[in-house]
């Protein structure tokens, strides 16, 4: 039981990837509970795939947590095709079919994360590829994985990016990132904004790529239109996309991201409100926001709506804005970046 106190960066996507686990397992039943948010996050997504597996699931009404999941049912491999991108929910059907008899096939409508895939055959499980179709042929034993160097977060990196690239003075450096390409989508923004972002001492780990980054302060950023087969690459980083946009200049808009309604908060509208607070001109889309840039960012107050990533935008927000940024609710940081605030430190912001 996954506890109601449990308050975790990755609680959603570790309950979805735990349900493509437990759904191959011994046992008897097993309830996957969490605090309010996460009982609001859509669940049915990876509950459809592994019941046509033949996995028991059971949801709250809504297709939201708790979830029941029955352990030990006949699983049968499937061909299962995603209506949105999610590393997630296809990462929980492979899981599932490394249990169940057959292939197991995922199809999405653009290239998600792939670390799972990754780390399968790291593991010597056999990754089957066709097209944008992965899959896998079950049952697997025997799993075994060598000891590992874990790279740095790219989503976490992303602030120290963004930071650098408003007012690195006269570099912002951050080591050993993963850089896996469907993870690097806010780098490939940035420079197509003007920033220059460079790599160096690329190497890798358990065959995912990593390296260095080497971030230097932007003279000039012109804003960039964001389109739908873009956002699985960058879909954590795009509250800090609209930041960027704010103080850039003309237009940044980003289309298909209505997966940003369904996270910790609904990002759209949270992102939003708070820049606008802090002077931004920006306005929300149902698939994302259009921001038009004025080269300033005010400042003033923001709550984080118990979101780390708002948290930590605010945070990057007040190191460039004009007055500084007060963040209700800051303490969120600490779920996913204990560091964050020395590491803000470390590149010129006053705290108090």
């Amino acid at each position: 039981v996954i506890p109601p106190a449990l308050d975790c960066m990755n609680a959603g996507t570790l309950m979805r990837l735990f349900t493509g686990i437990l759904v191959g397992q011994r046992g008897d039943r097993v309830v996957l509970d969490g605090d309010e948010s996460l009982r609001g996050r859509p669940m049915l997504r990876v509950a459809k795939p592994l019941r046509e597996m033949g996995a028991r699931i059971w949801t709250a009404p809504g297709g939201t947590p708790p979830l029941v999941v029955a352990c030990g049912d006949a699983l049968r491999g499937v061909s299962h095709t995603l209506s949105v991108a999610s590393a997630q929910v296809k990462s929980a059907v492979l899981l599932a079919g490394l249990c169940a008899e057959g292939e197991t096939w995922v199809r999405e409508p653009a290239h998600s994360r792939d670390h799972t895939e990754r780390m399968l055959e790291a593991a010597g499980v056999p990754i089957l590829r066709d097209g944008d179709a992965v899959g896998l042929r079950g049952p697997v034993k025997g799993l075994t994985l060598p000891n590992l160097d874990v790279p740095g977060d790219a989503s976490s990196a992303a602030f120290a990016i963004v930071a650098g690239v408003l007012r690195a003075d006269p570099e912002v450096r951050i080591d050993a990132v993963n850089l896996n390409p469907a993870r690097v989508g806010l780098i490939d923004v940035l420079r197509r904004m003007g920033a220059d972002i460079q790599i160096t001492n690329g190497r890798d780990v358990a065959g995912e790529p990593a390296g260095d980054i080497v971030v230097r302060r932007a003279d000039q950023l012109d804003g960039t239109r964001v389109e739908a087969h873009e956002i699985p690459s960058l879909i954590d980083e795009l509250p800090l996309v609209a930041l960027v946009g704010a103080l850039a200049r003309g237009i940044t808009e980003v289309r298909g991201a209505e997966e940003l309604r369904v996270k910790e908060t609904d990002r759209v509208e949270t992102v939003v409100a708070a820049l606008k607070g802090l002077g931004a001109d920006i306005g929300a889309r149902p698939d994302g926001f259009l921001v038009r840039g004025t080269g300033r960012l005010r400042g003033g107050e923001m709550g984080a709506s118990g979101d780390h990533r708002l948290a930590m935008l605010g945070g990057v927000a007040g190191l460039v804005s004009e007055q500084g940024v007060a963040v209700d609710g800051f303490e969120a940081v600490e779920v996913s970046y204990p560091g964050f605030l020395d590491d803000m430190r470390r590149l010129g912001a006053v705290t108090s």
